[in-house]
């Protein structure tokens, strides 16, 4: 079994509960959200991920890993889904108890509802929800790594931003959906500010070939273009072939562990890709 960790906004729910004596809701929802979240870590499981820690919060979890961007699309794809698959398996589970008339009616009308939010809430199109997860993915399917992961967390971000103004402006304000709409949006300032991180993260797996190629796509730069900038246009699940134009028109090519082993095994962070052909020939 994972570590399993409670998010201090979730003890603010804690209290909210206390106060207003909805302990049995509480625990209808912190249910459902476990076995939503069991769903990732079991299919991370199958496919040997590293897993260190699943979060819990209110409507939702995180699954702490280190595979995200280093796995084959699909296989994110399949444990990102799992979650969510978990809440057919809840409705199953509620239609028998139902049927069996050891719950009271109030209680099944309950966790129908709560089962039916909390899957809807993971499906919204914002990071780290499972929905902002395959977004990211269908993005990562047609854009550079990078370029897809900033678009997602920079949309999430605005989202949040608008669902916390909504809340203020509307006379329907409720303190739970400001909480909420709260955390994900410093959920996702958080994530900006480790992009850097996240993406050497992918570009390291690049280097040790741990990542699975399917096809070729060239890339096509100048000779005055950094590293950096060169492996700004890498993508999941394709090996480039880079074809560098110098100021005379000349072309040159380089392999992506080319430009990889200049950076990470030379240590070149500074030099553009003209020098490093250079210095190479």
């Amino acid at each position: 079994m994972p570590k399993i960790h409670f998010h201090p906004i979730l003890l603010a729910f804690f209290f909210i509960s206390f106060l207003t004596g909805t302990f049995v809701e509480m625990a209808v929802i912190l249910l459902i959200v476990l076995i939503h979240e069991l769903g990732h870590f079991t299919m991370a499981k199958w496919f040997d991920w590293r897993i260190g820690t699943i979060m819990l919060w209110v409507f939702g979890g995180v699954m702490k890993t280190d595979e995200h961007g280093t796995r084959p699309i699909a296989e994110e794809a399949l444990v990102t889904i799992a979650g969510p698959l978990q809440h057919v398996w809840i409705y199953a589970g509620i239609f028998t108890l139902s049927h069996s008339g050891l719950l009271p009616t109030s209680l099944i009308e309950m966790m129908l509802y709560y089962n039916t939010a909390i899957l809807l809430f993971n499906l919204l199109p914002l990071w780290p929800l499972d929905g902002g997860k395959l977004l990211f993915l269908l993005l990562a399917l047609v854009l550079p790594y990078k370029r897809a992961y900033h678009i997602v967390i920079l949309f999430s971000m605005v989202l949040a931003v608008a669902f916390l103004l909504v809340q203020l402006i509307l006379p329907s304000f409720t303190l739970s959906t400001f909480l909420i709409a709260l955390f994900l949006f410093m959920e996702n300032q958080s994530e900006w500010k480790q992009r850097h991180y996240v993406f050497m993260r992918f570009l390291l797996k690049r280097y040790e070939k741990k990542t699975k190629i399917m096809k070729n796509k060239p890339l096509y730069v100048s000779s005055e273009s950094s590293l950096m900038s060169v492996f700004s246009g890498f993508s999941q699940e394709k090996r480039h072939t880079i074809y560098v134009t110098d100021k005379y028109g000349r072309h040159t090519v380089l392999e992506e562990q080319e430009c990889l082993q200049a950076y990470f095994k030379h240590k070149k962070y500074h030099q553009n890709v003209g020098e490093i052909i250079e210095k190479g020939a």
